[in-house]
This record gives C-alpha cells, sequence and structure tokens, in this order.
C-alpha cells in the first residue's frame, strides 16, 4: 500500500481519485527511460490511503520528480508565484521570446499569462506557446489555439494521459489545426532512446520524419539533450531526418488543401501571401524575399509551406515610451526562428518598409546580398519579392543577373 497523502494534495480533494485510475510515478519524463518508473491503478480508496497494484517492473532511485493522476483535474494556478519571480526577474533581464505555458488547460490560463507578461516591460512582445500536457487541455484545444501564439504537444504527458492508440490521433488532428491557423506547432519526445544510445530506433526515426510530414514547425528535444550521453549527434540525426522527410513533402497537395480551407473572399494580406506562393512554385524561384514589420505577412506566407525559403527582412519601427527612443523589430525577427520556412533577416533601420522605391531597392540589394552569402540565391536565379509600396501591396518576380 502506497500512501500519496502530502503529492495529492496539489489534486483536487481525495474523492478525484476513484477505484480504476491510473497513477504513474517515478522519473521516466527526466530521463526517458520506462523502467525509472512505475504504474499504478487504484484499488480502493481508503480514508487518506490510496491502495494500488503496481502493474510494471521498475526501479524508484533518488528524487522521484514526477507524480501523474491520468485525467485527474489539477488545481493549480498555470502561472505560480516562482514563476512570476522568474520572469520579472530573469525574463525581463533577458528579454525572452517564448514563454512555453505548462499544463495550458483553458484559453484563460492563456488570457493570464498574457496579462501578466503586458506588464513586465518589453515581455509584452513574448509570445506563448500553450503546452498540451493532458486531457483537459486536449478537451479545450481550439479555444487555445484561438489565443496561443503556438502550441507545443508535449507527448510525454500526454502519453500518459491518453491510451497509447490515441496518441498519434491527436497528434495528426492537433498539427492539422495549427497549420491552418498558421500557428506554430511544436512536437515533443521523439528519440528518447538516444538519452543513452549513439543511434535512434527505426521507429523513433520514422516518428520524426512523420511529424515533419505532417506539419510541425519544430521538434523540441527534452532528456536527450538535457542529460542525455550524445547530445550533439542527437541534435544532427534528428537534423538530418527532418531535412529528408522535406524533401518528399506533398507541398502541391499542402497548397490546395489550405487555400480550399482558407476559402473566399480571402482577406488582403492571406491574398497576397498565396499568390506570392503561388507565383514562386510557377516560376520555380529560388527564395521569397518579404518586407515585414511586424512579421505577419512573412508568417502567412509561410502557412502555405513553400518549397523554397522565405526570407523574411524585418524593417524595425522607431518607438519611444516618452523617455528615450528605441527601434522595434528585433523580437519579431528573433520569433521568426520557429517558424518553418522562415529565415529571418533584421533590416536597417534607416531603410523603412514603406518609402521611396529608391529605398526599397537598397534593403532588396541587402537582402540579395545576405541570401547569395547563404547560399540559397545564385546568378540568373528567380526570386520573387513581397513589399509594400505606398498604399499598396506588391509582389513581383525578379530575374538575376550575374
Amino acid at each position: 500500500m502506497l500512501n500519496f497523502k502530502d503529492s495529492f494534495s496539489l489534486i483536487r480533494g481525495w474523492e478525484a481519485v476513484k477505484k480504476g485510475d491510473t497513477i504513474f510515478i517515478g522519473q521516466y519524463l527526466f530521463t526517458g527511460s520506462e523502467t525509472t518508473s512505475v504504474w499504478l491503478e487504484v484499488s480502493e480508496v481508503q480514508g487518506n490511503d490510496v491502495v494500488c497494484v503496481i502493474k510494471n517492473t521498475a526501479t524508484l532511485t533518488g528524487a522521484l520528480f514526477t507524480l501523474h493522476a491520468s485525467q485527474i483535474r489539477i488545481e493549480l494556478p498555470t502561472l505560480s508565484d516562482k514563476d512570476k519571480e522568474v520572469i520579472s526577474s530573469w525574463g525581463v533581464k533577458n528579454k525572452i521570446d517564448f514563454l512555453s505555458l505548462s499544463y495550458t488547460r483553458h484559453a484563460e490560463d492563456v488570457r493570464h499569462a498574457r496579462e501578466f507578461l503586458s506588464k513586465q516591460g518589453d515581455l509584452y512582445q513574448t509570445q506563448i506557446f500553450a503546452k498540451i500536457e493532458n486531457i483537459e487541455g486536449l478537451n479545450h484545444f481550439d479555444e487555445i489555439l484561438q489565443e496561443a501564439d503556438g502550441i507545443i504537444l508535449s507527448r510525454g504527458n500526454l502519453g500518459i494521459d491518453l491510451p497509447p492508440e490515441k496518441v498519434f490521433l491527436f497528434q495528426k488532428a492537433a498539427l492539422y489545426k495549427c497549420n491552418v491557423a498558421g500557428k506554430p506547432a511544436v512536437v515533443t519526445r521523439v528519440v528518447d532512446s538516444m538519452t543513452d544510445n549513439l543511434r535512434p530506433t527505426r521507429a523513433e526515426a520514422t516518428d520524426v520524419a512523420n511529424a515533419v510530414l505532417d506539419g510541425s514547425d519544430a521538434i523540441l528535444l527534452g532528456a536527450e539533450t538535457l542529460r542525455g550521453l550524445y547530445p550533439v549527434e542527437t541534435i544532427s540525426t534528428v537534423g538530418k531526418i527532418c531535412a529528408e522527410a522535406e524533401k518528399v513533402f506533398n507541398q502541391d497537395l499542402y497548397f490546395k488543401k489550405t487555400v480550399k480551407y482558407v476559402g473566399e473572399p480571402m482577406t488582403h494580406l492571406e491574398s497576397i501571401a498565396s499568390s506570392a506562393v503561388r507565383a514562386a512554385i510557377k516560376v520555380k524561384a529560388s527564395v521569397i524575399i518579404c518586407f515585414t514589420s511586424s512579421g505577419r505577412a512573412a508568417r502567412l506566407i509561410a502557412k502555405y509551406r513553400p518549397t523554397m525559403p522565405v526570407l523574411s527582412v524585418v524593417i524595425p519601427r522607431l518607438k519611444t515610451n516618452q523617455l528615450k527612443w528605441s527601434f522595434s523589430g528585433a523580437f519579431e525577427a528573433r520569433q521568426s526562428l520557429i517558424v518553418r520556412c522562415l529565415f529571418p533577416m533584421l533590416a536597417d533601420p534607416r531603410h523603412p518598409a514603406e518609402s521611396t522605391s529608391a529605398t526599397n531597392e537598397s534593403v532588396l540589394k541587402v537582402a540579395l546580398d545576405y541570401g547569395k552569402a547563404s547560399g540559397v540565391v545564385k546568378p540568373h536565379d528567380r526570386v520573387v519579392v513581397c513589399q509594400k509600396v505606398g498604399d499598396a501591396s506588391v509582389v513581383k518576380i525578379i530575374e538575376l543577373e550575374d
């Protein structure tokens, strides 16, 4: 008999635990190894004692980092006082670009976090990625997606809360919803075996590729790089698998499905973004260059998953708080790094995005030089450029000379 009285004070009373519930305790989420955690099935509740049957063989040593009661509602604030303290000090000092909001259960959790960030100086620009980790967040996924800037599919915790045969279905549905909404989706727990091994299993390699083919923007590594023996090799291996998967991604089908989902009439920006991608595909452009201030136009282009890279040229804007002047743009450029297809570049603030033809050509030359130095632009390549000229949005095709 195991007594979890102190641990379960975090959960909504003993009445929340009932016969047949599953309790997971151990270090799996930290180590990536199932043998460091035990699965318990509640056989009965006797006052303050929960009587459980141990379902597997495992060795519990050291601190127990995880105690997870499957599908039981947790009565805790999404941001603890300690979280707020760290964000207010370390976060403000380092101007964090993203906040991973663990155990997001409702859209209200995201709104509360955003309200808190709005009072922390420059962190009003910080993007919030809702981390979906339990059945409650899953049930409110649509409303959370609408409120958050991106989604992290925490498959480690979800794999505990959901039956194994349901995890893939949620992943595919969630990635599809993120894709059509134009919001980044991040997948976790892909190569756990590389925590202790130099090579992933065949199943893990296939899992990484399928995450890319399903539409994931990024892969988030955990135990493999936190305490793994081969962190550099893990990153290299996962990167190679992602690159191979991108080569066979069916962009044509994806583009048609996205256009159909958006429907008509399109918004002005949506029309420009889809037209830029269509033009780039038709002329076999090597790159799409998008001039933007907020980053929104570039993210919309990336939403259509073009086969060529999108160079997002972020134009800084001058701003003031009545005491000092500063330039915006750095946050927007860095935040573009998490979006699939996007490669950000922060432009010279002396060249505004909606200026004269001469200054626009000057910024374009800098962007093309950057593309050449990066190896994505070569002589005689065709390039699609998306920019504002006055009040008009323009998509143009240029062919480079020697």
